[in-house]
């Protein structure tokens, strides 16, 4: 059964940093493009980056580019995000979310859209103080 968990989430002041991980099991993470969304209080889920099973093609949301970074370490069944310069507009609940393949140049609109990912975790809250 495939399982995503997001940890790492907690309470930043502005301008800070944060590392969020997602483990996952059940899956060889290998086959799988890795992705994050967030979800702030009354908006839509935002597709903010994703990542190739290889590593070697990254892609980011214009609201994240230039302070967030995606990687993954396929060995520990792990993907993260490394967020700075956190913003409070960043508040939100970030989720780990998984598609089978090994797309080589994911992108817009295939990494921000939601319905292309059909495994998720439950989320991991990330609030920033100003």
């Amino acid at each position: 059964q495939v399982q995503l968990v997001e940890s790492g989430g907690g309470s930043v002041m502005a301008g800070g940093s944060l590392r969020l991980s997602c483990t996952t099991s059940g899956l060889n993470i290998d086959d799988y493009v890795m992705a994050w969304f967030r979800q702030a209080p009354g908006k839509d889920r935002e597709g903010i980056s994703c990542i190739t099973w290889n590593s070697l093609t990254t892609w980011y949301s214009n609201s994240v580019k230039g302070r967030f970074t995606i990687s993954r370490d396929n060995s520990r069944n792990t993907v993260y995000l490394d967020m700075v310069n956190l913003k409070p507009d960043d508040a939100a609940m970030y989720f780990c979310a998984a598609d089978r393949g090994k797309r080589l140049y994911p992108g817009s609109p295939y990494c921000a859209g939601q319905l292309n990912f059909p495994y998720w975790g439950p989320g991991a809250l990330v609030t920033v103080t100003s």
